[in-house]
């Protein structure tokens, strides 16, 4: 692997500083998302269902695609040693940082292995990369890429090993981004940056300055990634716990959830199905009538909870027609 102690990196590109300020936006608009249904300002937490997750793949993918390309920036014209170290000491003490505080707050789901600790480990898996053929670079991302497809080994799900995401079962946490297949997609990155910075430097777009005052935001955000990171989601469970206070919880939290759950429940004892929808709605007002819908997620005491159980036997008769509703 090449080392030059005096080669310098490549010139800096606003029109990357800007899409990673991008990226940025849109992992706080998706944070935002999954602190309203945590906090349950919201009637559900949509961050969890197959949009949110499809969207925080996208956001997440996108920045290991700039960490790749930013690799080539710093690096592509010899290693450099000095920043390259300190940058990895800045990013893994900030992911060890998050997993302190996670276990702190979540300690059932703490953040082991999320995008910080992945940015780190494939920064320095990624260097011999940066210099090997790029048919061989391209070849790798693609087989870190597939390799989850092809094996899922119980063996694997060991937490120590639980990093390389090769297991048979997804671990409880917040955030999750193992090796596999997310240290491809900065392998993906780094060949794009290897392709494409050179024509990037002689285009329009790479001469690019912001004007706009959100272009100059974007692009300063961009520049200070990682601190951004991770002042974002302290401010807005701060400013999303001050308005739960204000205003206090969505009346119609976790109601979907509870009519899914109540429906499956219902037809497995042996319910009618449409029944079971009906008795779900006049269980869940109930409950909130008789204040014993638990916002706060507390366990029922053994009297309310065979009085939740009475509300929902009468909603169920009441939704068969052989009783009156509660």
């Amino acid at each position: 692997m090449p080392e030059h102690p005096q080669s310098s990196p490549a010139p800096r590109f606003a029109a990357i500083d800007a899409a990673r300020g991008g990226a940025l936006l849109a992992m706080a608009t998706y944070h935002a998302v999954w602190d309203l249904g945590y906090l349950r300002l919201s009637p559900e937490n949509y961050a969890l269902t197959l949009p949110g997750r499809t969207a925080a793949h996208l956001i997440a993918g996108a920045f290991l695609v700039l960490v790749g390309i930013g690799l080539v920036l710093m690096n592509g014209r010899g290693l450099r040693m000095r920043p390259t170290l300190a940058r990895f000491v800045r990013i893994g003490g900030a992911a060890a940082l998050i997993t302190a505080a996670t276990y702190l707050i979540f300690p059932d789901s703490f953040i082991f292995f999320g995008v910080l600790h992945c940015i780190a480990v494939s920064s320095v898996l990624a260097l011999p990369f940066l210099f090997a053929p790029l048919g061989l670079a391209a070849l790798a991302a693609a087989l870190v890429i597939a390799a989850p497809h092809v094996v899922a080994y119980p063996v694997l799900d060991a937490p120590a090993l639980s990093f390389l995401g090769l297991g048979a079962g997804v671990p409880r946490t917040n955030d999750y981004v193992p090796l596999f297949p997310w240290f491809g997609i900065v392998l993906a990155g780094l060949v794009l940056g290897r392709l494409s910075l050179p024509t990037l430097a002689r285009s329009r777009l790479g001469a690019w300055r912001p004007a706009s005052r959100p272009a100059r935001a974007a692009a300063f955000a961009g520049r200070h990634s990682l601190l951004v990171y991770l002042v974002h989601q302290p401010v807005l469970l701060v400013l999303l716990t001050g308005l739960l206070m204000l205003a206090g919880p969505s009346p119609r939290a976790g109601l979907g959830s509870f009519m899914a759950e109540y429906g499956q429940n219902c037809t497995r004892t042996g319910g009618e199905r449409s029944a079971c929808r009906v008795a779900a709605r006049c269980t869940a007002n109930a409950l909130r009538r008789e204040t014993l819908w638990a916002l706060a997620g507390r366990d029922f005491t053994p009297a309310e909870r065979l009085r939740a159980q009475s509300l929902s036997q009468a909603c169920y008769e009441a939704a068969e027609g052989t009783a009156p509703p509660p």
